[in-house]
This record gives structure tokens, sequence and C-alpha cells, in this order.
């Protein structure tokens, strides 16, 4: 689609400041005096009120209740944890003052929960027969980010981490893999965005985590974003934690971990994969405001009864839609105004229109202009949301299937990553050689594994052989 908005720097000339230009016109958010930390206006926390609606269902499915709990952690059991603890202690916010006194033990702002859900699950589990837990929650965590964008990385995000408990190791590890693929299907349906998804390299593993894995999502700009992760734990923060429950055999056993969490970086994901010059493109499934109906000339009392009579009907059919009959503003204005904000599907009825029993429809994902039947509308629109869903994923699919190249050497390397985009290498799996690739490239890392356990092949950094294949990116 050709480039109409002024207000917003052309995502090919500055892509960062195209992102920040869209989230503030667009008024997602609005930034608060704390540095790192952002206001959620109402249109930017709707859409990630649209993925929680998706998503909440499908972990219920899976067998997770909600939960919440407290938001600070003493600092006494943060560090029972102490790999833990070394990999967040950079970031972490602290209390040391409550009612106008020294606190004597210190308290730490979450910036994830295990411990918290650690010292809950001791007392709730006695007995295998208590077993499995699946807890999450939707909550906030603080991290003390050095550097911050809006909805990517932020001193304080949205999100929900949930916590599992279970008696065997398999499942804790099954758990971990089927939320994974959870995850996926949010991408796919939801989010209208294709996942790479795999194992992380032990570099790349969460603090105190046996095993981490990721999806992984691909920006336009060519960088990748870690778009969520799922956690094997082992039995680590649950002998931290004191946890131990009678097993079968009549003797005590310390449980097996999983935790998986997804946040408001998704919002930042749906940005940057899918908007334009003009602004937002969002999928139907999180758009605040799926089909707005536009009246041109309001004044004209048949326009306006035409146009809330339409939207009386969208809303019966459960769609998201919105009304504008406010004479104050042009339809030009009102026009450019929905293609930033992204709304999927704009209708406009106006007295020739409704001579011959028509409005006007435009997509805003393909930028296709046709008419439609007002009769129709029932017929039709539900349609064509679903599919500029399914448009949108397919198109963003073949981008990111265009953007994996397969390398086998240093140079080849550096040449995909300066470009932008995914290079498939085989390497050693060793972490001096990821932290040689990512001095070597400016910033590449390796996102997940591709393949493990391979017999052939020669690490491009030591000369050893390969043992794994992944994907490399420079990352968000």
């Amino acid at each position: 689609m050709d480039k109409k908005n002024d207000a917003i720097t052309s995502r090919d000339v500055d892509f960062a400041k195209w992102y920040t230009d869209v989230c503030r016109k667009a008024e997602l958010m609005d930034y608060s005096p704390v540095k790192g930390f952002i206001n959620y206006l109402p249109y930017g926390y709707g859409i990630w009120e649209a993925i929680k609606a998706f998503a909440d269902p499908l972990f219920k499915e899976k067998g997770a209740e909600n939960v919440y709990l407290p938001m600070v952690i003493p600092m006494s059991m943060f560090n029972k944890e102490k790999e833990h603890v070394e990999g967040f202690a950079p970031e972490i916010l602290v209390a040391t003052v409550g009612g106008g006194n020294e606190l004597a033990d210190p308290l730490v702002i979450r910036p994830t929960s295990e411990i918290l859900f650690s010292d809950l699950y001791k007392r709730l589990v006695k007995s295998y027969r208590d077993l499995p837990k699946r807890f999450n929650q939707w909550c906030s965590v603080v991290r003390w980010e050095k550097t911050t964008r809006p909805f990517l990385r932020g001193s304080e995000f949205l999100w929900q981490e949930g916590h599992c408990l279970f008696e065997t190791e398999k499942e804790a590890v099954d758990n971990a893999l089927e939320m994974l693929e959870v995850y996926d299907r949010i991408g796919r349906e939801c989010l209208a965005i294709p996942f790479l998804k795999g194992k992380k390299s032990k570099h790349e593993t969460f603090a105190g985590a046996v095993a981490t894995y990721a999806i992984e999502a691909l920006m336009h700009d060519g960088k990748a974003l870690q778009a969520g992760t799922t956690h094997y734990l082992g039995q680590g923060f649950a002998k931290a934690g004191g946890i131990a429950f009678l097993g079968r055999n009549n003797a005590l056993e310390t449980p097996y971990q999983s935790s998986w969490g997804i946040s408001t970086r998704l919002v930042g994901a749906v940005i940057m994969v899918h908007g334009d010059d003009n602004g937002l493109v969002l999928p139907p499934m999180v758009a605040p405001d799926q089909v707005v109906v536009v009246g041109i000339r309001v004044n004209d009392e048949k326009v306006q009864a035409a146009c809330q009579d339409v939207f009386a009907r969208l809303k019966k059919l459960g769609i998201r839609a919105k009304l504008d009959i406010d004479p104050a503003k042009t339809p030009g204005w009102k026009f450019a105004e929905y293609e930033m904000k992204g709304v999927p599907l704009r209708l406009e009825i106006g007295p020739r229109d409704l001579e011959k029993g028509e409005a006007a429809l435009s997509i805003r994902f393909s930028g296709e202009k046709r008419t439609v039947k007002l009769d129709d509308i029932e017929r039709l629109v539900p349609e064509l949301l679903r599919q500029i869903q399914e448009g949108m994923y397919l198109a963003a699919k073949k981008r990111l299937e265009a953007s994996i190249v397969d390398v086998e050497t240093i140079d080849e390397l550096k040449e995909v990553l300066a470009k932008g985009g995914y290079a498939r290498m085989a390497y050693c799996g060793g972490e001096e050689c990821e932290l040689k690739i990512k001095e070597i490239t400016g910033g590449g890392t390796a996102r997940c594994i591709y393949k493990e356990n391979i017999e052939s092949g020669t690490c491009p950094v030591c000369g050893k052989p390969a043992t794994v294949i992944a994907y490399f990116a420079k990352a968000y």
C-alpha cells in the first residue's frame, strides 16, 4: 500500500522511529514519569485483552488453573536459588523501606515467580495424590532494563506465567513441550504470526532451568524476536524451596517443575510483523475494532439510520464493531485514522450507496476496495474477516520461509545476518563458540535449535565436530 500518512516515518527509512511513531500515533501507549515504564492506553491494552481472551481458554484446556500471588519476594527467600539470583541480579528492583521503617528483610519486586510458586507448593503438596499442580497467573513483573522500547522490552511488562509441579520428570518435560505447541497455535490462529520453535542453546537457557524452549518470530527489519518461552526446570527450584511429597513407595520424593510464559511483547510482534508505512495492520483476532462503519454526509438522517442498523447487526454477530457518524471530522480524516489504527475492515455508507442498497468496503491488509450489498452484511463480513486472518498468516509465513538461508561458514553467516533473516548453521553447540559468533557478527545469537545430535559437519568457529543445527539471527 502506498504511503499516505506523513505523521509516521517510513518503515524502510528508520525502522526504530517507525515503530515508535506507530505506538504513539495509533495511541497504543504513553510514557510514564519513570523511565522504562509505560501507560497502556485503551487501544493498546485492547490488543493484549484479545490475546489473553484467546490464550486463557487454551491454558485451561491443558488443565491450568488461574491464581494470583504477591508481587514481592523476601530477599532471604530469593537468595536460596543461587543460579536464579545470579541470572536476575542486575535486573531486580528492591524495596528497602516499608511504613517509614527500614526492612530487616528487603523485598524483591518479582522479576518472575518460580520462588513464590515453590513456596506455595511446599504447603499445598504433601502426597503424590496432590499432583500434578498446574497453576497460571496473569500479572506484571519488573526487570530493571537499561534499554527499553514500548511493549518489546520494558522495566515493567504484563504477562502470564504458568508454574507446574509433577510427580515424574517425563510429565514436566512433556508439559513444557505441550505448552510450546499451545504458543505456536496462538501465533498461527490469533496473531497471524508464524513461529520458529525449538530448544534454546545452553547459553540461552533460562537461569535455573534444565532446558528452555522458545517461539521465535521474524520482524519486518529482519531481526528475530523471542515471543515466548517454556522451561523444564527439573528439581532445582523444588529442592531450594523445600518441596517434598510422600511417594507411592511411602518415601519422601522431590517433584519436577515446568514453567511457561508469554507477554505484551506479543503486541510489539504484531506491530512489527504486519505494520506498514501507514501504521498498524491488525489481524482480526487481535483487533480491538474489527470493523468500523463510517457514515458519509452524516447530517443525512437516512445515512445515520443505515449506519446504526449495520453497526447493530455486526454487534449481534459478536463482531467488535465501531460506529463513526461524528459530523466534526471529514471522511478523509476518518479513513486515514482507521488505516493508521489497522482496523481490518471499513464499511462506508453515504447517500449514493443507500440508493443502490450498498456500502463501500475497504480491506486494510490488502488495500482492496469493493462494494457490498447491505443485505449481504451478515453473510459476507464474518467470511471476509476469516480470509483476512488467514491471508495475513500466509503472507507472514512466506516472508519467514524466504528469510531462512542455510550457511556453512562464518562469512556466509555474517552476510545473511547483515541483510537480516535467519541463518541455519551447524556448530558444536558450545557456549564459547556462541559468544565468538556474537562478537564476529555484531550481535548474532542462536535463536533456537533446529536439529540436535547430528553426526556430520564441522563447527565453523572451533573446527570440532558439529553436534547441532541452529537458527542464528540478530534479535530484539
